[in-house]
């Protein structure tokens, strides 16, 4: 395992964001930290010639991981993540925290540590799995969703866990969907419907109760027309920076704001559509904040 880094100013980042997260395929990691200016940018590569790659068109180094990296990583994260009162998700099966789920009634997820996005501990996967528990607290089973960039298909999974009828979950890297997969299999959770495709050319077939579309924000803005058949959006991995840019958005597809919530340099959004009417079973029990939507 390989992993190429650089520092760069915002500027640069903007200038040459395309062609990172097309050679990242999603997986490029963007740090800003506290009274510095400029970036850290990484991108994990499995192959040496990969990152080489990376070096020759955008500078930076490459770091070289132990062997044991993903081990390690794995013990890092040993306590699992608690997500409200119906869930909580670990990295490693074991007796304590199935007894911990059983006990306080939680369903329990286990996502073993990979290359894929969406371990449950970054920001925007969490404030995503947070909100979108908290939005189906009292909802009937069998309500559909799509996620957006699946990553993991942790968002996926704990959709099925919460109650989700159909569920389809799109990424456009072979390695994660093929991880996603492997998750669900090793969850025991079935129906779910991983695609691999490119969310530009996503094509909904039906209307869908909630889209979820953990995304950098100038994606999200570009595919905002196609969501809305959905109900319900829930979108992350938006800088604060570029949060009123997409509440405008939002707004301009007919979509109402109803909840925002913030995590250090993230913010996740979840937003309703403004004609889709009231559907008695999607009465949700609570919002973050304690806000409520506005019942049309």
């Amino acid at each position: 395992m390989y992993l190429w880094r650089r520092t760069a100013e915002t500027h640069w980042v903007e200038a040459h964001r395309d062609l990172l997260e097309a050679h990242a395929r999603g997986h490029l990691v963007l740090v800003q930290r506290p009274g510095h200016k400029r970036l850290e940018l990484e991108i994990g590569c499995a192959r040496r010639r990969d990152s080489s790659l990376l070096v020759k068109k955008f500078g930076g180094h490459i770091e070289a991981l132990p062997r044991n990296w993903l081990t390690k990583f794995a013990r890092a994260r040993s306590e699992p993540i608690k997500i409200g009162k119906r869930l909580v998700i670990s990295n490693l099966e074991g007796s304590r925290v199935s007894s911990l789920s059983r006990q306080k009634g939680r369903a329990h997820i286990v996502i073993p540590a990979s290359l894929a996005f969406g371990t449950g501990e970054h920001a925007t996967t969490a404030m995503s799995l947070r909100i979108l528990e908290q939005l189906t607290g009292r909802w009937n089973r069998g309500w559909s969703l799509a996620d957006l960039g699946t990553g993991s298909g942790i968002l996926a999974l704990a959709a099925k866990c919460f109650g989700a009828g159909q569920v389809v979950a799109i990424d456009n890297d072979p390695a994660a969907i093929s991880v996603a997969r492997s998750n669900a299999q090793l969850n025991k959770i079935r129906d779910v419907c991983f695609q691999l495709g490119d969310v530009h050319k996503w094509r909904p077939g039906q209307k869908t109760d909630v889209i979820t579309a953990n995304l950098y924000s100038d994606l999200l803005l570009e595919i905002l027309p196609k969501l809305r058949g959905g109900t319900w959006l829930l979108l992350s991995g938006i800088l604060r920076s570029q949060q009123d840019e997409l509440v405008r958005a939002l707004k301009g597809n007919r979509f109402d704001l109803i909840n925002a919530k913030r995590r250090g340099k993230w913010v996740a959004i979840l937003a309703r559509r403004r004609d889709a009417g009231r559907r008695l079973e999607l009465k949700p029990a609570r919002f973050c904040g304690g806000r409520r939507p506005p019942l049309q």
